[in-house]
């Protein structure tokens, strides 16, 4: 059977994960275990493994979530610098607001948290992180938010099943929804956060209601960015970029990335953010049509 790339790093990651908890010698670890060891923080790997991009409205820096952390690349510079010294696994990650960000994964190991960190909230912008829902029980590795209404797809600790949850209230409490399949990237209509379109491995689902009812959509797989009402954006997996205006019936070629993507985002309806695998960031600023590198890890 053959896995796409993306497919497969969610599942190391997922290894990852539950040989973190394994190596604790207990079904749920003790506070304080982490993703890291202390070889690793005090040697600094850099940026690896992109989870998710992000432009803060407040100054138009790029930030970028990783397995080792989250980094910052201020507008003009080229390399991205460690936020706060922390070494935090950010699997999911969200821009919401000026300065701040919505998050999930796995804590530095320096933590006193438990290896799952549900939704975490930061308010200024990366250097710290304050926990809202679901600590101890839920990893989020897609995770978007449009005002209060949130989307979160992931494993559940208890049980390590994937589930997707929404929450109306900016994450405090949460309804468990439909998977219509292992979802890889999920993206929300603007001015309509029931409405979504989601990326499973081998197929695209819509849905009108907050993810109750799914349907297929044409289209290839990939990730995902919804900027405007007529710039729904599938990434392929091979790098292909396509661009729909009518929320996913259609799609037309809209260029090529020139390799595989790890992660993407859109700030405006033409300005799309690419991550490589190997940590490399693309901006287009023509929806895609050509790209240059933004940043470098």
């Amino acid at each position: 059977m053959r896995i796409s790339r993306a497919r497969l790093l969610f599942q190391v990651t997922a290894v990852a994960a539950a040989l973190t908890v394994a190596a604790c010698g207990s079904d749920k670890p003790s506070p304080g275990t982490g993703t890291f060891s202390a070889d690793a923080v005090a040697t600094d790997p850099g940026p690896i493994h992109v989870h998710g991009l992000g432009i803060n409205p407040r100054d138009g820096a790029l930030f970028v979530a990783t397995h080792t952390g989250l980094f910052r690349s201020a507008p003009g510079e080229k390399r991205s610098r460690r936020v706060g010294g922390r070494f935090q696994d950010t699997m999911g990650f969200t821009v919401i607001g000026p300065d701040r960000f919505l998050g999930s994964g796995h804590p530095d190991l320096r933590d006193k948290l438990p290896p799952f960190l549900g939704l975490i909230r930061s308010g200024d912008a990366g250097r710290s992180w304050d926990p809202v829902s679901l600590l101890g029980d839920a990893d989020f590795h897609v995770l978007e938010a449009q005002g209060q209404h949130v989307y979160g797809a992931g494993s559940d600790f208890g049980t390590r099943a994937e589930q997707l949850l929404v929450s109306d209230d900016g994450g405090k409490q949460w309804d468990e929804r439909t998977l219509p399949g292992s979802l890889l990237a999920l993206a929300i209509r603007p001015g309509n956060p029931g409405e979504v379109v989601a990326s499973g491995e081998a197929q695209l689902y819509a849905s009108p209601d907050g993810g109750s009812k799914w349907r297929p959509v044409a289209g290839e797989p990939g990730l995902l960015a919804w900027p405007a009402q007529d710039r729904l954006f599938a990434l392929g997996f091979d790098g292909t970029l396509r661009r729909s205006a009518d929320a996913g019936r259609s799609w037309e070629a809209a260029g090529s990335l020139g390799g595989e993507p790890a992660a993407f985002e859109a700030a405006a309806p033409d300005e799309l953010y690419a991550a490589l695998h190997d940590g490399t960031i693309k901006r287009s600023g023509d929806g895609g049509k050509t790209w240059s590198v933004r940043a470098r890890p």
